[in-house]
């Protein structure tokens, strides 16, 4: 896939001339590109301009004679900053790229305008949920995947069946309200992907990494993704109580409903996508990680299966769960759980 996207930062000296001649210039030529004023006031102290391709894409570039907040490792002095889902041009090629958090704030607030502004004529339904807005920018912005990213919102409900788009919208923008993600956005929401092709197996197997975390901070739990461990794999989350300091280790999966996949019931389907994890990641790791099998792809009558059944998953401790646009969470555990999860599951059986 491709990436986020991400600023390119040019420590050179920039002009309006400079501008129009190696930046302007070679997008006009290449693709018809119109440059215009910025939507938006540009950062105290810089230029900037705006550039509006004949297919679609668009960038921004703003430019200053001293950076006065570089990023770390870098210095101050001249600079521009690049932000586009189009082809980059030449003399940009070879400059480092930095998230949103690592550009100056000034710059990274004004392009955020710019980029919202832009999604929400696009997308005015989007307007609505600005936390969903503002945390999957990145990538509802991107070069490939935007088309993907905003129609998995839009036609499929972040990935819940049977419900609208404002009810699966809805669910990861009061989930998103509390901040709890906010210091990982650039990791997390580039899980959503920026492939040009629709991936709805990947883009749910996302939502349930984000639902797995209100699950651990509902229930007290403090989080941080992406732990690495030893046997050179990263894991989703480390849970640690804050009382005790106790810390534990998540791992988080999300079977397909049985129309999606070979497995020809839901109760096989929970069983087969918790043996391909187990085989792999926790196997290698040798025990000490709690599995969460979040069942939210599957309809109403496949939950029900496996809520009766309770089926074992191959791996203990482990949490089969199902989470609903409404923020209702029904679930089962098997093996002794290092997690009280009580304030954040209703336990069945």
């Amino acid at each position: 896939m491709a990436q986020p996207l991400r600023f390119r930062r040019a420590p050179e000296t920039w002009n309006a001339d400079r501008v129009r001649s190696r930046i302007e210039r070679p997008l006009d030529d290449n693709l018809g590109a119109t440059a215009s004023d910025p939507w938006f006031k540009p950062p105290r102290g810089y230029d900037a301009r705006r550039f509006d391709m004949d297919d679609g894409s668009m960038a921004l570039f703003c430019w200053t004679d001293h950076d006065d907040d570089p990023p770390a490792g870098t210095g101050g002095g001249p600079v521009g900053y690049w932000l586009g889902n189009t082809e980059t041009p030449r003399d940009l090629w070879r400059t480092d790229k930095y998230g949103f958090d690592e550009v100056p704030y000034g710059v990274s607030r004004w392009a955020q305008r710019e980029l919202l502004a832009g999604l929400h004529d696009d997308e005015p339904w989007l307007a609505d949920y600005p936390h969903v807005s503002w945390y999957f920018l990145p990538v509802f912005c991107s070069k490939d995947g935007s088309e993907t990213t905003r129609a998995f919102f839009r036609d499929h409900a972040a990935g819940f069946p049977d419900a609208t788009r404002d009810e699966g919208a809805g669910y990861v923008e009061r989930l998103l309200h509390s901040g709890i993600l906010d210091p990982y956005r650039e990791t997390m929401a580039g899980k959503l992907g920026t492939s040009a092709s629709m991936d709805l197996v990947r883009m749910s197997a996302t939502v349930a990494e984000f639902t797995a975390a209100k699950v651990l901070t509902d229930a007290g739990y403090g989080i941080t993704p992406e732990i690495e461990v030893t046997t050179g794999h990263s894991l989703d989350y480390r849970a640690e109580d804050p009382a005790t300091g106790t810390a534990s280790l998540v791992e988080v999966t999300r079977p397909q409903p049985v129309s999606g996949r070979s497995a020809n019931t839901p109760v096989a389907a929970v069983r087969d996508t918790a043996q391909t994890k187990t085989n792999g990641q926790l196997e290698a790791h040798a025990g000490g990680v709690t599995l969460f099998v979040d069942c939210s792809s599957f309809p109403d009558a496949d939950w029900r299966s496996v809520r009766e059944q309770r089926p074992d998953v191959r791996h203990k401790p482990a949490v089969v769960f199902r989470a609903r646009p409404d923020g209702r969470v029904e679930g089962y555990s098997k093996g002794s759980v290092p997690l009280d999860l009580s304030a954040a599951i209703e336990w069945v059986g």
